[in-house]
């Protein structure tokens, strides 16, 4: 196996939570993967990053200083992956590092991951491909969702219409059908809200398998609320994130309802993150049978649950399951997804799909900072 046919992902997502990292063998058409890590984020580097979200006192000097720690925490990663697989750098082309989406403004022509992929180079020895979102925003695009074109390249079927749904802190669909060209966007919150709301009030991380929101009752004043949001009536191509939804967000939604029981919020929550899911793919992927879920809300049970019943409501009978069930984690799609935009990158092959994210055409995405 040469070194031209090894490369690494890295991403760490809206959630917030830490860096996945995916080794993988890719040569044209062939993808596997051959090894993962994961190392979770400090909570010194998760604040520090939670804080960037929005404006704040020198915020340039915070950044370059919490890009700094990223790429440190992207080396160990990196690290962590060789010695696992017994490889050393010297086996790898390269590196796909999405960094940390800190802004996403596409409507004013920019966007922003933060980390020091040129001081990633420098700590692993292996060249680092990033900024993978600028060239498409350059392009006309929305710069995002990026994964589609890799889902198509993995996931797709001459014989049948799917949708891979990513749940992470943002939730996005791609349709993958074989009449037609594949459309993609990000449907709103996926894990992000309840993430916040129950570090808020129990804190913890995360709701393990969804059983606080379990717990709990839907509030269907509060979900009409969420749902009346103007961004979920947007037509595609759109993208979203933390510039948007956040806790301040959903503080202002819940104004005269403070009776409301936290697990009663929490409820809600998964609720509407299943909910405009389940509508869109109603709307826009309406001869799909099967939804291939990934992302860290492939993990939570009710909220698997919970979008399996509306999109039963929304009359879709498309059945839910992970990507589990072809044959790629859910946790490693979109660390994959980036070794793979890697790759791409270094043998100047367009990345992005214009279908999707609504660029002039195809580009090459991310820059490539040598070794």
């Amino acid at each position: 196996m040469s070194a031209s046919s090894l490369f690494i992902g890295l991403m760490s997502g809206t959630s917030l939570d830490g860096v996945d990292g995916v080794l993988a063998h890719i040569d044209a058409g062939d993808i596997r993967t051959l090894g993962a890590a994961y190392l979770p984020f400090s909570d010194g580097l998760r604040a520090d990053l939670m804080a960037l979200q929005q404006p704040g006192e020198n915020e340039i000097h915070r950044e370059a200083l919490a890009a700094n720690a990223l790429a440190l925490r992207y080396a160990q990663c990196v690290g962590d992956l060789l010695v696992s697989t017994g490889r050393t750098a010297a086996d790898i082309r390269a590196i796909g590092a999405h960094g940390q989406t800190i802004r996403h403004r596409p409507e004013l022509g920019y966007t922003r991951q933060t980390g020091n992929p040129a001081l990633l180079a420098e700590l692993a020895g292996i060249d680092v491909v990033a900024d993978f979102r600028s060239r498409d925003i350059a392009g006309g695009g929305q710069g995002a969702p990026l994964v589609p074109a890799f889902h198509q390249a993995v996931f797709s079927d001459p014989g049948e219409c799917r949708v891979v749904a990513n749940i992470g802190g943002i939730s996005n669909i791609s349709v993958l059908d074989p009449k037609g060209p594949v459309t993609g966007f990000d449907t709103g919150p996926g894990n992000l809200l309840m993430d916040g709301w129950i570090a808020r009030h129990l804190g913890n991380a995360y709701d393990a398998a969804g059983a606080w929101a379990a717990s709990g009752q839907e509030i269907p004043a509060l979900l009409q609320r969420l749902c009346e949001e103007p961004y979920l009536g947007l037509p595609p191509p759109k993208s979203t994130g933390r510039d948007l939804f956040h806790l301040e967000w959903l503080d202002a939604r819940l104004a005269g309802l403070s009776a409301a029981r936290p697990e009663d919020v929490q409820a809600t929550l998964a609720a509407f993150t299943a909910l405009t899911l389940a509508r869109d793919i109603a709307h826009h992927a309406a001869s799909a049978k099967r939804v291939f879920v990934c992302g860290g809300g492939a993990c939570n049970t009710h909220l698997m649950q919970r979008l399996q019943q509306r999109l039963h409501e929304c009359g879709q009978t498309a059945t839910v399951q992970s990507t589990d069930a072809l044959g790629v984690s859910p946790n490693h799609v979109e660390g994959l997804a980036f070794a793979w935009l890697a790759y791409r990158q270094v043998n100047r092959l367009p990345g992005n799909l214009a279908s999707v994210t609504g660029a002039a055409g195809a580009r090459v995405l991310g820059a490539l900072y040598p070794a």
